[in-house]
C-alpha cells in the first residue's frame, strides 16, 4: 500500500511517514499543493492525505483538480477547520472522508486501510476516454462511438483503466503489477506483458489508442495525436 501526504507541516508530515511506515505503509510527501497535484496525477497512490490549507494551492482546489483530471485515488482530508461548512465543502469537492487536527493516530490509520479496503466502483467513473475509445471499467466494456464493443477480462480491464486513467504518462512494469495484482504477489514480469500484448490485439480492433512500450521502464497509452511525435525512447509494439 502507498499514500501520498499533501502536509505543509513538516513535523506533521514527517509524524504521519513514520506512523504509516510502522504500520508496513510507504508514503511520500509534499510540502505544498502544486508538488502534491503533480504527484497526485502522475503517480499510483492507494490513497492520499491532503491538508486543508497549503501553500501554492489550497486543498480543496487540489481535490477540485485532481476530480476534474479524472484522478478518483481516494482522498482523507486532514484539517484543523471543523465547522460543518468545512466538511461539507470538502466532501463535496470530492473528498472520501474527513479528519479534524488533533486526531488519534489509531483512527487515521482505520480510515486509510477502510479507503483502501473500498471496492473499486464506488471511486471510478462509469466511463473513461482516450480518442474514440470509451471505456466501462465497472462492466469492462470496450466501446467506440460507432457502438462496436467488447469486453475484457478482468486483469485486462484493470490493466487498462489504470494505463486510460493515466494516458500519455509512462506507468513502470511495478506500479502496474502492484496495482493490478497487489504488492505482496509474486508476478513475473512476462505475465504482464502477455496481458498488454492481448490488450493491444483488441485496441487494434478498434484502431484507437496504442500502448507504447517504453524500454526497461514499462507502457504508456497514448492517443493517435501523441503517437504522431517522435521521440525516440519509446518503442513501438503492436
Amino acid at each position: 500500500m502507498r499514500v501520498l501526504i499533501v502536509e505543509d507541516e513538516k513535523k506533521l508530515s514527517e509524524a504521519l511517514v513514520r506512523l504509516l511506515v510502522e504500520e508496513g505503509i510507504s508514503a511520500d510527501v509534499a510540502y505544498d499543493g502544486e508538488d502534491g497535484y503533480l504527484l497526485a496525477s502522475s503517480k499510483i497512490y492507494d490513497a492520499i492525505i491532503l491538508d486543508r490549507m497549503l501553500p501554492s494551492m489550497d486543498g480543496l482546489s487540489v481535490l477540485s483538480k485532481l476530480r476534474k483530471a479524472s484522478v478518483r485515488t481516494p482522498v482523507l482530508m486532514l484539517t484543523a477547520r471543523d465547522g460543518i461548512p468545512d466538511r461539507v465543502a470538502g466532501l463535496n469537492a470530492g473528498a472520501d472522508d474527513y479528519l479534524v487536527k488533533p486526531f488519534a493516530t489509531e483512527e487515521l490509520i482505520a480510515r486509510i486501510r477502510a479507503l483502501h479496503r473500498r471496492p473499486a466502483e464506488l471511486i471510478t467513473d462509469a466511463w473513461l476516454q482516450c480518442d474514440n475509445l470509451r471505456f466501462d471499467p465497472i462492466e469492462r466494456t470496450l466501446m467506440t462511438q460507432s457502438g462496436e464493443s467488447e469486453k475484457l477480462s478482468p486483469k485486462e480491464a484493470q490493466i487498462l483503466e489504470l494505463l486510460m486513467k493515466h494516458h500519455g504518462q509512462v506507468l513502470t512494469r511495478r506500479q502496474l503489477m502492484d496495482n493490478v495484482w497487489g504488492y505482496e504477489a509474486d508476478v513475473l514480469e512476462g505475465v504482464l506483458d502477455t496481458y498488454v500484448h492481448h490488450l493491444r490485439k483488441r485496441l487494434s480492433l478498434f484502431q484507437g489508442p496504442a500502448i507504447q512500450t517504453v524500454r526497461g521502464v514499462g507502457y504508456s497509452l497514448r492517443g493517435s495525436r501523441q503517437n504522431s511525435g517522435t521521440g525516440t525512447s519509446l518503442q513501438m509494439d503492436r
